[in-house]
């Protein structure tokens, strides 16, 4: 069997950029809440002396046991520079909404910024695609895109 689960965001305040996808996506914390560390850990992920703290959020449009968005906070943290749309690896994560130009002003207010700006596009055998980049108040890139059937 094989079986989605989750992606994970490190960030400097878990519990801050949690509070933004709760209060902007509409996603819900799923207890527990983590506080792990100890040898078991520093195996696992290959850091030294490894702790973490943070929670998994359930996405909007899943139940309890769908797939989430994990959010964890390292005590030690590695700097990676700035985040572009073209840097290599895991890049952006997406949501789609009813109104793009109005979930792009709620990333805004609640402390996220535009990376891009609002397109529209017909795209054959999809229909629509309407979508903007933004970032999280952390600079973690989402998508917000909508759609309308051909």
């Amino acid at each position: 069997m094989i079986q989605y689960t989750h992606v994970n965001i490190v960030a400097e305040d878990w519990r801050a950029l949690a509070d933004f996808y709760i209060r902007v996506f509409g996603c819900k914390l799923k207890p527990p809440v983590r506080d792990h560390k100890g040898e078991w850990l520093s195996r696992g992920t290959g850091v030294k002396n490894a702790a973490l703290a943070g929670a998994h959020l359930i996405l909007p449009g899943f139940a309890d046991d769908g797939p989430t968005l994990e959010i964890f906070q390292f005590a030690e943290m590695a700097d990676n520079g700035a985040s572009s749309a073209n840097r290599k690896g895991l890049r952006h994560i997406a949501f789609r909404v009813d109104d793009v130009g109005k979930m792009m002003e709620s990333v805004i207010q609640n402390g996220g910024s535009c990376l891009g700006e609002i397109v529209s596009r017909r795209i054959d055998g999809v229909g629509t695609l309407t979508f903007v980049y933004v970032h999280d108040p952390e600079g973690n890139i989402i998508e917000i895109q909508s759609h309308k059937p051909e």
